[in-house]
């Protein structure tokens, strides 16, 4: 990398900082999974990590809120059989979050407002198609309730949520094991990186690879593949001598790399991280102490090297903040959650300047929480850009959003209207239907709760 010539830019001086010990949430047991996977996920509400458990696999969700030493009898999402090795919450609603396991099955959960006081085993849906384990989880960025998952069976299934059915199935275009999956800001296309050393963009709805590059990088470690714009993908890989290198490409013309750089000899995958917003992606592989971050821009050499954050300890994965859940006010315009063996460290990326005012050049408007799309119109053909906030005064969630999940949530439980396998046109429930059917549910959980209560005085 050259770094003779110093560049003018606004994101020069960026630096990570780690939070006060007391800000880290301590006495969390990892995963130890070697899948290629973050391990964690967060949204301005909470904190997701993959944990170790005994007889099948769970992760722990934790509201923002709840640092320092947490409590052995913390309440854990077990639910699958087998350990889990991906999760992503839904873009849409903070509450809903997704996981893949290696039980081959693909779990929709929702999370109540203040966190978990019990452990939670039953999803709100499970979505079974797969025959491998199902190690990538990904949500549609502007589609409600439209959620892709790949398998090590090859297969790439997308779902509607809502109807708990599977929509779309490529099981043609992927000879080999799915490193990477990625959308594009609109969800038109995404791009994938496999094993048999290929980088594809697929157009899902129509189920046809629009680009295709064999061997991004020389090298026989994983690839990873983003979307920086429409037409422009990252990648990250390994060169012939297993040197990590960060390319560039175009994909109007996939023969040759906008730019290719050499990085270092370690022996982590790059993870990248990407903010539109500010045009920096951020590298963090797995096992390393650092997190690179370039800038990426129109003139050559188009990436180019910021600088990095180091520590002493490796991270075994890392969660990224959407922008909507930073603080600006104090010109945060990134934070990592970085896992350690035993602990979750926040590392808070920030441009440093005197005042405090809101900084118009560092925060346009950027992605916010309500779908641009309905899955029956993504489906249907339509596609539409992520409806964008202003973070002026900060992000604040909309009242009605919990009045949203709910609906959501007796969607998914309900037929869709004439689906082919019930032999008969189902129609959709009326306002009346659903009302009555929560109040019955309502009428339940009080019943179970007061047995509850009953069983742990006489227990006790």
């Amino acid at each position: 990398m050259s770094r003779k010539v110093v560049r003018s830019s606004k994101f020069r001086h960026v630096f990570g900082q780690p939070v006060k010990a007391d800000q880290c949430y301590d006495d969390i047991r990892v995963s130890q999974n070697t899948w290629d996977s973050n391990f964690c996920a967060v949204n301005p509400k909470f904190l997701a990590i993959v944990v170790e458990a005994s007889g099948g696999g769970a992760f722990m969700v934790l509201p923002l809120s709840k640092t320092g030493r947490l409590d052995k009898s913390q309440p854990l999402v077990c639910g699958h059989t087998a350990p889990v090795l991906d999760v992503d919450w839904c873009p849409h609603n903070d509450n809903v979050i997704a996981s893949g396991s290696e039980d081959c099955s693909v779990m929709v959960w929702e999370i109540p407002d203040g966190g978990l006081t019990r452990s939670l085993t039953e999803p709100i849906v499970t979505l079974e198609g797969h025959t491998k384990r199902v190690g990538i989880i990904t949500w549609h960025p502007t589609a409600q309730n439209i959620l892709l998952s790949a398998g090590c069976d090859n297969l790439i299934l997308i779902w509607d949520v809502g109807t708990g059915q599977s929509v779309i199935s490529l099981d043609e275009l992927h000879a080999d094991l799915i490193y990477s999956v990625a959308w594009n800001r609109d969800g038109r296309f995404i791009c994938t990186s496999c094993k048999d050393k290929k980088i594809r963009v697929v157009e899902p709805r129509a189920g046809r690879v629009v680009a295709e590059k064999d061997k991004p990088h020389e090298g026989s470690r994983p690839v990873r593949a983003i979307f920086i714009t429409d037409d422009k993908i990252l990648t990250t890989g390994f060169s012939r001598m297993s040197e990590r290198q960060v390319a560039l490409w175009d994909l109007k013309s996939l023969d040759e790399p906008l730019t290719l750089q050499e990085l270092d000899t370690s022996s982590g995958v790059l993870i990248p991280f990407f903010d539109p917003d500010t045009n920096i992606v951020y590298l963090g592989g797995k096992g390393d102490s650092s997190i690179k971050y370039f800038e990426v821009t129109d003139e050559a050499p188009y990436v180019h090297y910021l600088s990095q954050y180091s520590s002493k300890e490796s991270q075994r994965g890392m969660g990224y903040m959407p922008k909507r859940g930073l603080e600006v006010n104090k010109c945060e315009i990134a934070r990592f959650y970085k896992l350690h063996e035993r602990k979750c460290e926040p590392i808070i990326m920030t441009v440093p300047r005197k005042s405090d005012l809101f900084q118009e050049d560092l925060y346009p408007d950027t992605v916010g929480p309500d779908p641009a799309l309905t899955a029956e119109e993504w489906l249907e053909g339509k596609d539409a850009g992520p409806l964008l906030i202003s973070l002026r005064d900060g992000y604040v969630p909309a009242k009605s959003r919990e009045l949203k999940v709910t609906k959501n949530v007796l969607n998914s439980r309900v037929p869709r209207r004439g689906h082919p396998s019930d032999g008969k046109g189902c129609t959709d429930p009326t306002t009346e239907q659903v009302l009555e059917e929560l109040k019955q549910l309502k009428a339940t959980v009080a019943t179970l709760e007061l047995r509850l209560t009953r069983l742990e005085s006489s227990a006790n």
